[in-house]
């Protein structure tokens, strides 16, 4: 989850909500992505299918057997179907997404029964050091429209 958050960093500097995901396999990180919508002008540009774009290409599969997601913030729905068709065995993230997240929070995608594919899901793991890069991000931004308006 460090190297997540690390990815996260990396989408923060580039002016993305800071979100990182890597895909590990047989131990070794094959695939690593951070947010990227907004400079990639691509709505499906999330962290997660960065990381399984990327891990795919370099395993030359689309399916992702046997290999764990970890994600700083709770997959959205359009993620979890990523998730669940590169049928990736586990998923590990931090943060709870009280807006959009797809493990609870608003839906759980991974527990649909009538799905064909099922995969563990974990959350909580650095839960607060997640919520905090991503409240952190929304805190600067909020402060620099604030300092632009009061100019």
């Amino acid at each position: 989850m460090r190297a997540a958050l690390e990815l996260a960093a990396e989408g923060a500097a580039a002016g993305e909500v800071p979100v990182g995901a890597l895909v590990v396999c047989g131990g070794e990180i094959v695939g690593r992505g951070y947010n990227r919508p907004i400079s990639s002008f691509d709505p499906t540009a999330h962290a997660e299918v960065m990381a399984l774009r990327d891990a795919a290409a370099r395993l030359g599969n689309y399916r992702l057997v046997g290999c764990t997601l970890y994600v700083t913030m709770e997959p959205c729905v359009m993620c979890a179907g990523a998730i669940l068709h590169a049928r990736i065995a586990r998923v590990v993230y931090g943060a709870r997404e009280y807006k959009t997240g797809a493990h609870g929070s608003i839906v759980d995608v991974f527990a649909e029964p009538r799905l064909n594919f099922h995969c563990e899901v974990e959350g909580g793991v650095l839960a607060d050091e997640c919520a905090a890069t991503i409240s952190g991000f929304f805190e600067a931004r909020r402060l620099e429209k604030k300092k632009e308006t009061t100019q």
